[in-house]
């Protein structure tokens, strides 16, 4: 059977925690995942982590940022991180980057605003942008987790345009009403909406 991901960007917002819980979900759902973290991102993974995300250690980046839990626990899970295949964000010429790509959809998780405008816009100024772009062309879903607040008013605009174009906008919105227990089950929810 053909290899058919789902497309995951993280872009430079605050929420990496959240972008390792939806792989991981991901990943035990029995899925294959094409990964792109933005150079943006890489910056915040390192603030929220204290490790680096590297091209040419991003098997190894990997399974060290999905085993580490929300709350800074270093080995808090265990994912295999096989099924995942990473491409570099400035290729442009990636599968990703081509509506004849097979793919099932993509998330981008966290969203920076940067990010909402560039896709809204059409700039497709890295792979995470265009592979959005071609995602909406090709009516496959797009999920934008927004985790930056407060939201002025280009943005706003920019995720009207989003929703008019079929993508499903997420604010990373944490519910108490859950019963969450520890950050992780706050991150969980979210994740598990995405």
């Amino acid at each position: 059977m053909a290899r058919v991901p789902w497309v995951v960007g993280v872009s430079g917002a605050s929420g990496t925690p959240y972008a390792a819980a939806v792989i991981r979900a991901l990943l035990e759902a029995g899925e294959d995942i094409d990964l792109i973290v933005s150079r943006a991102s890489r910056l915040t993974v390192l603030d929220e982590t204290g490790h680096p995300f590297r091209d040419a250690h991003a098997e190894e980046d990997l399974r060290r940022w999905l085993a580490r839990g929300a709350d800074g626990s270093p080995d808090a899970f265990d994912a295999d991180p096989a099924r995942v295949r990473h491409w570099s964000p400035g290729d442009l010429a990636a599968g990703p980057s081509s509506g004849s790509y097979p793919v099932k959809g993509m998330l981008i998780v966290p969203a920076s605003t940067a990010c909402v405008a560039g896709v809204a816009l059409g700039l497709s100024k890295d792979l995470l942008q265009r592979a959005a772009s071609v995602t909406l062309k090709e009516r496959r879903p797009l999920v934008v987790a927004l985790r930056e607040t407060p939201l002025g008013g280009q943005t706003l605009r920019h995720l009207v345009t989003l929703d008019e174009a079929g993508a499903v906008v997420l604010p990373a919105s944490p519910a108490f009403y859950a019963g969450a227990r520890h950050i992780q089950d706050l991150v969980d929810f979210v994740a598990g909406r995405a």
